[in-house]
């Protein structure tokens, strides 16, 4: 059950990641040159105050390291990177796993 809704939830994250890129090589495109779009720079063109409201929660509630050096890493990298990660994990989270017995034991 949870490896079907693992996979499916993985493959909507690895189109939001398709189309992030998309969007990235579009505008490399027009402007002829290399454009990455960060994630904080999408997160925030898409509600600015909810990324506030995340890092002051983050900050109140575990060790300020984690804001810091950790998740603001994490939203200079590209968006398509980070989602197309967060789907490989969500996808490999899904995999069937194979049985222990042999080819032809009987189950």
């Amino acid at each position: 059950m949870f490896h079907f809704l693992f996979r499916i939830i993985g493959l909507f994250v690895l189109a939001f990641a398709l189309v992030l890129a998309v969007l990235d090589i579009t505008r490399s495109i027009t402007a002829s040159a290399l454009i990455l779009t960060p994630l904080s720079e999408a997160w925030a063109s898409t509600n600015p105050q909810s990324l506030l409201s995340a890092q002051q929660f983050i900050e109140a509630w575990t060790h300020p390291i984690v804001w810091n050096p950790i998740l603001l890493f994490l939203l200079k990298m590209p968006s398509w990177l980070v989602f197309w990660f967060i789907a490989m994990v969500l996808l490999w989270f899904g995999l069937k796993r194979e049985t222990q017995y042999g080819r032809f034991a009987r189950r």
